[in-house]
């Protein structure tokens, strides 16, 4: 499976970003899609997963009310909806795919850089 995620960039703080994440190849069964993020000095974190037959959503605590998560079913596409941006929403971020229950994300995208200026 790959995917190119893209939408990252610059923005002030309260303003927002809607990141995209398209998979391709070996897509079928997919199980989840999410994204995670990185910032400078800190490890990786988990920021949302969509449930891919469901479309259920889990988000972490840090993004409740201002990320929105959703899915393209047909397009086998995720998106990241990111409103009220903080500056600690500063990161480069990844979309990653799970194939199983297992509870582990099996493929990883290249990242996309958010950068959100005070």
């Amino acid at each position: 499976v790959q995917l190119q995620a893209s939408g990252g960039g610059l923005v002030q703080a309260g303003g927002s970003l809607r990141l995209s994440c398209a998979a391709s190849g070996r897509t079928s069964g997919l199980f989840a899609m999410g994204w995670f993020r990185q910032a400078p000095g800190k490890e990786r974190e988990f920021v949302a997963t969509v449930y891919w037959r469901g479309g259920s959503t889990a988000m972490a605590d840090s993004v409740k009310g201002r990320f929105t998560i959703s899915r393209n079913y047909t397009k086998n596409t995720v998106y990241l909806q990111m409103n009220s941006l903080k500056p600690e929403d500063t990161a480069i971020y990844y979309c990653a795919v799970r194939k199983s229950s297992v509870p582990r994300y099996d493929f990883w995208g290249q990242g996309t850089l958010v950068t959100v200026s005070s």
